[in-house]
């Protein structure tokens, strides 16, 4: 096996027994993207020179963490000190770091090493990462088609195996849906479990970091370390961290997880149908017991979610004015300077969000759009809570469909939008969940969703973990000629 081909938990146990050292992992894992990416343009960005001296720093250390010495991809919305972070737009194409992010620090503590920019839609908003205003991404799996988005870099370049790890976010589904359309996992935590500073803001109410990586061992590994208190966010929870790794072996006898019934219709592709029911089948033999439960509020959930989200990008994104941080285009006049700056900064889809965004907050529609938007939000968060009385756990595909061709749906928005119907109510709501591959349908991978309460992450994380070892290991493409 090559270096590249083992999984991140794997590799740092190498380091620790002084088989292996970070500086030959970064080195190897380097040569792997040169040859590689040019077919999947996971990558927008590498610094090899800083990742390969923090490297050799390590080796020269003792490890103090369980993934010590194993680089780690960032979205490129996560920022990163003396590291350019774009979010795939042209408004921030020269936008240097001038801090790490909390999430970026805690790995760097621990010994984890920030390696590279993972492609992108533009401020994280897309479905499919055709909204990049870098290059498109391809899915490994079918170089015509997509990876998913907006996470579809980090999702694509851990199939491909240019990372063990990659950090992405998610506001509706950015992490959980190109996970499940590249076959790896992708978790979305709690709101408030990880720390948010140094994230660029698309949706504040909802935005979350998240991990994906090939394994759930993995991406357990890597959340004890980036999740917990941060002064510097005060939407995260002071809620202790468990060590999620000790607890992803429990058996799942008497476990009681919940099927809602709007999420299994006849919109729902019957290759992902057949393979979620597969994997439910798997599970009920593990002594896992399901239940029908009703999620009501689930139709209105694609038009709440694009109100909410688009109005609060609004608000975000204003400061990108060319006073700041951006490209300017014009220094005729401060309005000259802002309409060219955003005008010829943002792309296609950005500023369609930043315009629906304005009009659902504008003073004659507020009430209307935004206000109602905020009472269904409530409403769909109340579905969950009394369904997490009756059940542990939910399950729900992840996407109703497996990877489309590229350019497909990109010139119909509201088609794409629909996309997300399955992931958008967990991040109204808050909560926790994974999405896990169950297998292969005509070459394109399925995934499903675990939906958790509250901080139970590793109940999830448990469930996931159990079900990889029934389901047994994911081929992924060897993607270099034999």
């Amino acid at each position: 096996m090559k270096i590249y081909d083992y999984c991140a938990t794997e590799i740092a146990k190498m380091i620790k027994e002084k088989k292996l050292t970070s500086s030959e992992v970064v080195e190897e894992l380097s040569e792997r993207i040169d040859r590689v990416d040019d077919k999947i343009g996971a990558y927008v960005s590498l610094n090899k020179d800083s990742a390969l001296e923090f490297a050799k720093e390590l080796d020269e250390k003792e490890p103090n963490s369980k993934l010590y010495g194993v680089p780690v991809a960032l979205k490129d919305n996560i920022v990163s000190y003396k590291e350019k972070t774009t979010a795939a737009s042209k408004i921030l194409k020269d936008y240097v770091g001038t801090y790490d992010a909390t999430v970026v620090k805690r790995m760097k503590k621990a010994g984890v090493i920030p390696f590279g920019k993972a492609n992108m839609d533009e401020f994280a908003m897309g479905s499919s990462t055709e909204n990049s205003s870098v290059k498109n991404v391809s899915n490994p799996f079918d170089l015509e088609r997509i990876p998913g988005g907006s996470s579809g870099g980090s999702a694509a370049m851990v199939a491909a195996k240019e990372a063990y790890i990659a950090l992405g976010s998610d506001t509706g589904g950015s992490v959980r849906q190109p996970a499940s359309l590249c076959g790896v996992v992708g978790l979305k935590p709690t709101y408030g479990r990880v720390s948010r500073y140094g994230l660029m803001a698309f949706g504040s109410s909802l935005d979350q970091i998240g991990v994906l990586a090939r394994n759930t061992e993995d991406i357990a590994g890597l959340l004890e370390i980036i999740a917990g208190y941060d002064e510097l966010d005060p939407t995260t929870s002071d809620i202790p961290v468990p060590e999620y790794t000790k607890l992803l072996d429990k058996e799942l006898k008497d476990l009681v997880i919940g099927l809602p019934k709007e999420y299994y219709t006849k919109t729902l592709d019957k290759d992902v149908l057949d393979s979620i029911n597969t994997a439910i089948e798997q599970l009920k033999k593990e002594g896992v017991k399901f239940k029908e439960i009703s999620l009501p509020h689930t139709k209105y959930a694609i038009s709440t979610y694009y109100i909410i989200s688009s109005a609060e990008a609004a608000s975000n994104l204003a400061r990108y004015d060319g006073v700041r941080y951006c490209d300017r285009k014009s220094n005729e006049s401060v309005e000259d300077m802002y309409v060219k700056t955003r005008t010829q900064g943002f792309g296609k889809e950005v500023k369609r969000r930043i315009m629906i965004g304005n009009y659902v907050l504008c003073s004659g529609f507020y009430d209307a759009y935004y206000k109602k938007a905020s009472q269904i939000r409530r409403l769909i968060k109340e579905d969950f809570e009394k369904a997490f009385k009756e059940v542990d756990l939910i399950l729900t595909p992840t996407s109703p469909v497996t990877a489309t061709k590229k350019g497909e749906k990109i010139s119909d928005p509201l088609t794409m939008y629909l996309s997300d119907i399955y992931t958008v109510c967990v991040s109204m709501a808050g909560l926790p969940s994974i999405s896990v591959p169950t297998g292969m349908k005509n070459g394109l991978p399925v995934g499903m969703q675990l939906i958790g309460d509250y901080f139970k992450e590793d109940l999830i994380l448990n469930v996931s973990n159990v079900y990889e070892k029934i389901r047994g290991q994911i081929e992924y493409p060897e993607m270099e000629e034999k």
